[in-house]
This record gives structure tokens, C-alpha cells and sequence, in this order.
């Protein structure tokens, strides 16, 4: 049984987006089981907790992304997400926001992107009315020199993967290892090797049928992490 957390705040729910953002939830989740071929459960972030993975027989945990900033959460509403993320024995999978929600379970801060320097003159980066950077659409991310052959970027083809976010994870966690970037955001792949945690800054759970490396993407997590041998 998978487990996908929507770490979505309540308040995005109530914007003029937020009937989108549920529906993608629901479409997402079957991405997952059907990429799987198990059963995928999803809870939103403040219900989940050890009972819940030990009654479903949780056997991987996949974070979603989420719209709003890190600091608009309840750290209250946070404390067992982020003790499950500390502790648990499971592969864990971090979409974007969920990455982020990974890095500051561990410790590590999470901050908005840059809008001087280089970052003005890039075509992946956009700065809204208010004065904030956000790296945004398809473009290909950057695998870090000697990491190609590492079992979750193996065959990925054209690494163009789905870029929307405002907020990065500027240094990475202990344990954990750089394993791609872009010139917007240094960290948009990182890994846990020994404990099988993965958290991207992009959204490879946003794959289409021009750009299916994030199909391929959490495939090769699902076998490198021994959650499913998918095809």
C-alpha cells in the first residue's frame, strides 16, 4: 500500500485554483497506484501518523507539492508528519513542497528564490507582480557529473521535467547527496541513499506524453527502493 501525503494548506483549498488542486490530488493518486499496480491511500498532512501507516500496511510514502509558503503552516499541525519523516523505515518520495516539508523535518531551512543576479536573465524564471521569483514549465534539469548512473536518473531520456515553484532548498540535509540541478535552483534532485529518501524541487508527478521523464522518474524509484518492478 502506498501513501500519499497532500501536504496542500487548507487555505489554498479556498482559492480561485483550489478545486484544481483537489482534483489533482484524486488523478495523481491513481498515477501512483496504477504506475505501482498496489493500492495508493491518500491523507492530507495533519492526519496522518504511525497508526495509520501500520494499519495500512504502508509500504512507501510520497509527499505531495503545495502552493502557499512554508511559513503558513501550524508547526502544531506538522510535528507527526515530521516525526514520521525523522523515523520512519520506509522509501519516501517529496514532490517540490514535499522535498521542502523533508529538508525542515531535518533540520534544514527552506527560502525563497533569488530575483537578482544571473536568475534575471533566465528564460525559466519568472517574476510576479509582487516582486517574487518563481522557476516555471518544462525545461530539463542538469545531472551532476558522476551521478548519470546512479539507479534513479538511469534512462530518464530528456530530463525535462515540470518546474513551479517560489522556494528552495538552498543546503541539503545530513546524508543526503546532490544528484541534479538547474541554473534557477542548485538543489532539484536530492537523495538519502541508505535510508531511500528522494525529495525533488520540481514536480516529476506532472509527466505528459511529450515529457514522460517523471513517469520514469518515480519508476525508477519504485524499483531502485524495492516498492514495485514496474514495466
Amino acid at each position: 500500500m502506498l501513501v500519499f501525503v497532500d501536504f496542500e494548506h487548507a487555505s489554498a483549498h479556498a482559492r480561485k485554483h483550489g478545486e484544481r488542486i483537489l482534483a489533482a490530488r484524486t488523478r495523481l493518486t491513481y498515477r501512483l497506484e496504477d504506475l505501482a499496480g498496489l493500492h495508493c491511500h491518500l491523507v492530507r498532512y495533519d492526519r496522518i501518523d504511525q497508526h495509520l501507516l501500520d494499519t495500512l500496511g504502508a509500504t512507501a510514502i510520497f509527499v505531495s507539492g503545495n502552493s502557499v509558503s512554508p511559513h503558513d503552516y501550524d508547526a502544531a499541525q506538522l510535528e507527526s508528519v515530521e516525526e514520521i519523516i525523522r523515523t520512519t523505515d520506509l522509501p519516501v518520495f517529496g514532490f517540490c513542497g514535499g522535498f521542502q516539508l523533508i529538508a525542515q523535518a531535518l533540520g534544514v531551512d527552506v527560502v525563497a528564490l533569488p530575483v537578482d543576479g544571473p536568475r534575471r536573465a533566465d528564460p525559466t524564471v519568472v517574476v510576479s507582480d509582487e516582486g517574487r521569483a518563481f522557476e516555471y514549465g518544462y525545461h530539463p534539469i542538469d545531472v551532476v557529473d558522476g551521478h548519470e548512473d546512479h539507479p534513479l536518473v538511469a534512462d530518464l531520456g530528456d530530463c525535462v521535467f515540470r518546474h513551479a515553484h517560489g522556494f528552495h532548498v538552498p543546503e541539503l540535509p545530513i546524508g543526503f547527496s546532490r544528484l541534479a540541478s538547474t541554473a534557477a535552483t542548485p538543489n532539484q534532485i536530492a537523495v538519502d541513499d541508505r535510508r531511500r529518501i528522494v525529495g525533488t524541487q520540481f514536480h516529476p508527478e506532472y509527466w505528459t506524453d511529450e515529457h514522460p521523464a517523471g513517469r520514469s522518474l518515480i519508476a525508477n524509484f519504485m524499483r531502485w527502493a524495492g516498492v514495485a518492478e514496474v514495466e
